[in-house]
């Protein structure tokens, strides 16, 4: 075994690591599904735990030695019951789009029709998307926003009376308004339908109270455990107790062997963060934030998509500013602003040089900025754009942008 601490053993990743970290101090991370966790979360993470295999759940392992992993994944999962009321919660999925596939493969069989969100209106690959191997195995239909931007619920229950999925599927990764699911759960109930929500991008806004919580409505709630909720990289899902068997045998052994205990602690950790008050006053701050750059945005005549925001993020079609959502990303990364391309509602463009570019508020309020940071970043945002191809003026903000860091600073690895 070797001894050596990594920078005497692997300078090299050691170097990479390092100068990930000055990135990350020294930029204004704005790509909504990122966060910067805390460092007992990281000490959980970087754990002994990550020797044990202990394939099964608590109590019912096929490895002997599981003693105090059970104690580990217990609490995780008594946390998360806790946090967004559910019946049954299962910590083991290794991400987000494995916690979907698990759920599909739980409650469907192949050829069932999912009813779920176009990927261009705010969707999810996992939702459906035919580039994905889920839709060959589903028949996914998908439903969009109206002109105003909003979920048409008239039009989604026709669609639902035509089709008769058998799971309607919510949550997005790039919508920015609430969700009625009541109204929701009242179409599936009429069709017969399962309710499906995925909560990913807006997991810890729901934690703190600060949106609509599915849990106790839907049948099944997927969740990525990093994004809004600041914890590792990693997923779960939320169900009824009806459902909580075969979504368990789906999980494992269905889909997934060992679970990664590491991670799963690294979750808990993050868990009873969230269920502290200062957690409350944390989500608060992201929707204030990003509030703000709705505003900022506005008055300097951007096209928000969806009209605007109610939660952590804003999508953003910059073609009338003459220039795609690929040219603007590239250029804010030369800014010190990292944001990332993404497709508007029916883009006419393609996903790699896309119309839009998505950002978001979770990282910059993890570091303490609040709403008069957010008014000048706006303005850089702006001049950026404005100034794409200009790169004496792009290197100008990026000066600026690290003497705001150096006000917010993050640990040290």
């Amino acid at each position: 075994m070797h001894t050596q601490a990594l920078k005497e053993f692997d300078g090299d990743i050691y170097a990479s690591i390092g100068r990930e970290l000055k990135r990350q101090e020294e930029g204004l991370e704005m790509i909504p599904s990122e966060n910067f966790v805390s460092p007992a979360v990281l000490e959980a993470l970087g754990s002994i735990l990550t020797n044990k295999y202990s394939e099964g759940y608590a109590g019912k392992r096929y490895y002997g030695g599981c003693e105090f992993i059970d104690e580990v994944e217990t609490l995780a999962i008594d946390r998360a019951k806790q946090l967004f009321g559910a019946e049954h919660v299962n910590v083991q999925p290794l991400s987000g789009a494995p916690a979907n596939i698990a759920v599909y493969f739980a409650l469907l069989s192949p050829g069932d029709t999912v009813l779920g969100m176009d990927l261009s209106h705010g969707g999810h690959l996992t939702h459906g998307h035919p580039v994905t191997y889920m839709a060959k195995i589903f028949n996914f239909v998908r439903y969009k926003t109206n002109a105003e931007g909003l979920i048409d619920l008239d039009n989604l229950r026709q669609m639902t009376l035509e089709h008769k999925p058998k799971i309607i599927l919510v949550g997005y990764s790039a919508y920015s308004r609430e969700i009625e699911y009541a109204k929701i759960k009242a179409i599936a109930d009429e069709a017969g339908a399962i309710t499906m929500a995925d909560i990913a991008h807006i997991a810890g806004l729901i934690a703190a109270g600060e949106m609509s919580n599915p849990v106790p409505i839907f049948d099944v709630v997927t969740t990525t455990t990093h994004k809004t909720l600041r914890g590792p990289r990693g997923g779960m899902i939320m169900c009824k107790e009806k459902f909580a068997k075969a979504i368990d045998k789906s999980v494992f052994p269905g889909f997934q062997g060992g679970p990664h205990e590491n991670n799963i602690a690294a979750k808990a950790v993050a868990f009873k963060e969230a269920l502290e008050p200062a957690f409350k006053d944390y989500a608060k701050q992201i929707k204030a934030n990003a509030k703000i750059l709705e505003e900022e945005f506005k008055k300097r005549d951007y096209k928000l998509c969806f009209g605007g925001t109610d939660n952590h993020l804003l999508l953003i079609d910059v073609t009338p500013k003459n220039l795609s959502g690929k040219e603007a990303q590239i250029a804010l990364d030369k800014a010190g602003i990292t944001v990332n391309k993404n497709m508007i509602p029916d883009d006419p463009r393609s996903p790699m040089d896309p119309s839009g570019i998505r950002l978001g508020t979770p990282a910059l309020t993890t570091r303490g900025m609040k709403e008069n940071e957010m008014r000048q970043i706006a303005a850089w945002i702006d001049e950026a754009i404005m100034n794409w191809q200009d790169e004496t003026k792009l290197a100008d903000i990026r000066r600026q942008v690290i003497e705001l860091t150096k006000k917010f600073p993050l640990y040290s690895i």
